[in-house]
């Protein structure tokens, strides 16, 4: 493993955590939908979804809209991604054929090829029918330099909580009486071939108070998980604790990593003997190793060798020196009024630092060298479009798999070593005609005078009369950014029908770096929804669009944002979908992983309710309003955002009689669906809804 950062599990967890509810509300009448899996609330569930199929379901438009984004996500066209695992080029895969995937293999010569060769390594769908169960895939973890034995973790119906089975690559099979992890969030590393770190449920005391791993432990091959042998205890208020073996050729390192909360964490060296050394840099910057280089990307002013770095910056320094107490960083980026980093991707013997500028992306080549750090330009870069970029063998190679789409251009990957123009590799199909659409990006202003972007795609001959139906998407949390990128579902669903599609780069995200999500912690919550509220007036004050045709949808924080639309701007939206929500924030951290996201919004059992319940839809909601139509979907499985959450929400608004309707796939965890039958079903349920809506 060639850098060590905690962003694997702000990424997984943001948008997505696990822990039993709590103290209940006892003035609450419909506390009892918490009960996920109790007869009550499943009978409740069962009779709104049948109420919600019939009025969304039964009609061909749906079953038409149903079928196209089912053939988009079981197309045997897309681009195979690919992870180098050794020798070969690993790609885990579904399609028609394979509703829960395969894992399979290919070299890079056939890879290259419009149509390569396969070889199957483990298929998920024929494991199943063999065990009787409902594995979803959730990744390996394989051990080098032989590469013949891997870590596989399986989740039971998708849900976060997921067993690691240890799997032997030269046969193909599952280890017998090899390493295994029961059901629990968590995870198993290797160490070497018969040590590993696990990090899991082992019982009573822990878990973290967000349902995560407390206590990471050695564990030896051959003896039971019980003998492991405890390597870093935290404290029940942490978020999560782990450790991870570092096994770069020549740098082998191990490192314990304490999580506090999102972006608040220490990182520990754990020496030969065991013992733990802090690497003493501050807890709110993200901490990247590699080789001899320690990476710090900055989320707060940081003075150290007599100089001040803004938040923002990416600052560079021996790893070895650091830790012997030198401090003579060097800045390889430092943030502007328009400029953030968006993220960066080592090769051999080169840094890849990938900028956003006004939320367009820019790529910048650094080398470093006896002389310091040379930049150069990185050949071949697009000028337009979301540009994603990885190492294809970060120890071993400076080729680079280098990604390219917008909203009418389908994905394309090419691999390119640094220095060398880039040689396209594979395109995803085209699904609809985006030559009939156009791009822009517009600013909108909010309530307080800041600028705020956002992406707009539809007809190049769009009326400006303000009747398109138009959905507008956001997010606006964990410092996660929203770019433009392809999807057929959006073109078969909306555009392909005359709408117009726009994507929000509201406050709470990282399109400005960690200044634009600080922007909206906490009490400044509402700035978040004010920078959305913007948008839904610039939209209809360029008469794109009117609140009787304008639409809204949004997942996890996004159902958030979109609760709060609904009970404080109901007079701006024709309709809203509220995906995989929170909403009831005095309750949300005590359910399931929601203590891990106090960081983000406040704890509820201290005066922070004073703010919180201003953006409380579940407590905002008045049964005296009129609100727009609207839909919630959830999922029985989703372990990070309880279901509860939707299901409350629309309990009490069904009982004041408003325009709503629920609709909770009974797999899928907090993704929404298990499969692709099941992921091209929300999806059809949602478009079909707002557009009826809208078009009106």
């Amino acid at each position: 493993m060639s850098q060590l950062t905690n962003a694997f599990l702000l990424a997984s967890l943001a948008i997505s955590g696990t822990a039993a509810a709590q103290a209940t509300d006892n003035t609450d009448p419909y506390v009892w939908l918490e009960d996920v899996q109790g007869d009550k609330a499943l009978d409740w569930v069962k009779a709104r979804n049948a109420k919600a199929e019939a009025e969304i379901a039964t009609t061909p438009a749906f079953k038409t809209l149903e079928a196209q984004i089912r053939t988009i996500l079981d197309s045997d066209a897309k681009i195979p991604g690919v992870q180098k695992i050794g020798d070969y080029y690993y790609n885990f895969w579904k399609d028609a054929k394979h509703q829960r995937g395969l894992w399979r293999r290919t070299t890079l010569a056939e890879y290259r090829k419009a149509e390569p060769q396969w070889e199957t390594v483990l298929d998920l769908d024929a494991l199943n029918a063999k065990e009787g169960a409902k594995w979803v895939w959730h990744g390996a973890n394989c051990l080098r330099p032989k590469y013949e034995r891997c870590l596989i973790a399986l989740s039971p119906g998708g849900s976060d909580a997921d067993v690691t089975r240890e799997f032997d690559l030269t046969t193909k099979q599952f280890v017998q009486g090899g390493f295994f992890r029961p059901e629990a969030k968590g995870g198993l590393g290797w160490i070497d071939e018969n040590t590993v770190y696990v990090f899991t449920d082992f019982g009573d005391g822990s878990l973290t108070s967000s349902g995560y791993p407390r206590v990471v432990k050695e564990w030896k091959r051959g003896t039971p998980l019980s003998a492991a042998k405890t390597v870093y205890e935290g404290k029940a208020e942490d978020m999560y604790i782990s450790a991870m073996h570092d096994d770069t050729p020549g740098y082998a390192r191990d490192f314990v990593s304490r999580t506090l909360a999102f972006y608040n964490d220490e990182l520990y060296l754990r020496g030969k003997d065991g013992t733990l050394t802090k690497v003493d840099a501050p807890n709110s910057a993200q901490k990247g190793v590699h080789k001899d280089w320690l990476l710090l990307e900055l989320r707060e002013p940081y003075t150290a060798g007599g100089k001040t770095y803004a938040a923002g910056a990416l600052l560079a320094i021996n790893f070895d020196d650091f830790m012997a107490g030198k401090r003579d960083f060097t800045a390889l980026f430092e943030p502007t009024d328009n400029a953030a980093l968006s993220g960066y991707t080592w090769t051999k013997d080169h840094l890849i630092l990938n900028v956003m500028e006004d939320v367009k992306n820019r790529l910048t080549v650094l080398t470093p060298g006896k002389d310091g750090w040379a930049k150069s330009a990185f050949v071949g870069a697009p000028t337009i479009g979301t540009i994603g970029v990885g190492a294809v063998d970060a120890d071993d190679s400076n080729a680079l798999w280098l990604t390219v789409t917008d909203f009418v251009t389908p994905t394309t990957l090419s691999i390119a070593e640094v220095g060398q123009q880039p040689e396209v590799l594979k395109s995803n199909p085209v699904f609809f005609d985006g030559s009939k659409y156009a791009i822009s990006q517009h600013f909108a202003t909010s309530k307080d005078g800041t600028r705020v972007p956002y992406f707009m795609v539809g007809p190049k001959n769009l009326k400006l009369d303000g009747k398109t139906p138009t959905l507008l998407y956001g997010y606006g949390g964990f410092e996660i950014s929203l770019t433009p990128s392809y999807s057929g579902a959006i073109g078969k669903g909306w555009l392909e029908k005359g709408g117009v599609y726009v994507l929000a780069n509201i406050r709470g995200g990282g399109e400005y770096g960690p200044r634009w999500h600080q922007a909206a912690l906490k009490a400044n919550r509402h700035k978040a929804y004010e920078d959305f509220a913007a948008i839904a007036d610039d939209l209809v004050a360029r008469k794109i669009t009117s609140p009787a045709h304008l639409g809204t949808m949004g997942g996890s924080n996004g159902g958030l944002l979109m609760g709060n639309m609904l009970t404080q701007y109901p007079e701006k939206f024709g309709a809203v979908v509220v995906q995989v929500p929170l909403l009831d924030m005095k309750r949300y951290s005590h359910l399931l992983a929601g203590a891990s996201w106090m960081a983000e919004y406040g704890n509820p059992d201290t005066s922070d309710w004073s703010f919180i319940q201003t953006f409380s839809p579940y407590h905002l909601f008045d049964a005296k309003k009129t609100y727009p139509a609207t839909l919630f979907t959830t999922s029985t499985k989703d372990d990070r955002v309880h279901p509860a959450h939707a299901r409350k929400m629309m309990a009490k608004m069904e009982a004041a009689g408003k325009n709503v309707r629920y609709y909770e796939n009974i797999e899928g965890g907090h993704g929404g669906a298990a499969n692709n039958a099941q992921a091209a079903h929300m999806s059809a349920l949602a478009y079909t809804f707002l557009w009826s809506q809208l078009s009106k």
